[in-house]
């Protein structure tokens, strides 16, 4: 399921993607015809992992995400509005970089128009991918 149409821009510590996804009807996420704002933490977990991929690259070393990846908490969400479906321009959705080591740790914030409809903060754990048995 991909979300983000576009990165905008990203350096080391941040990254703005565009999405318009959440007025799609057939948007995977949708339940009984509506995309509840809960689901900007989707949104904001694909940016931060997109960011993570463009940091190790840059780096010359392997995307964080060798294994998979688990969302292990989410703190200080702030929902402005009660559904992202009913919002008519694109989603600005940016992450910024606090800490990547076996976990991922960023804020976030969902924006249009210059109005923030979705902050918090995020973190994902990411597994150590395992070795598929010998056959």
């Amino acid at each position: 399921m991909l979300l983000l149409d576009c990165v905008e821009r990203w350096d080391d510590e941040q990254i703005l993607c565009v999405a318009s996804s959440h007025r799609s009807a057939s948007n995977p996420l949708r339940v009984g015809g509506r995309l509840g704002a809960i689901c900007a933490v989707e949104y904001a977990a694909q940016a931060m992992a997109v960011h993570d991929a463009l940091v190790r690259a840059k780096e010359g070393g392997e995307p964080q995400r060798t294994g998979a990846g688990y969302l292990a908490s989410v703190r200080e969400l702030c929902l402005e509005i009660t559904r992202l479906d009913d919002i008519e321009g694109d989603l600005a959705v940016s992450a910024t970089r606090l800490a990547a080591h076996s976990s991922l740790l960023y804020n976030f914030a969902i924006a249009t128009d210059r109005r923030v409809l979705v902050r918090g903060r995020i973190i994902i754990f990411v597994a150590a991918q395992q070795e598929a048995p010998d056959v």
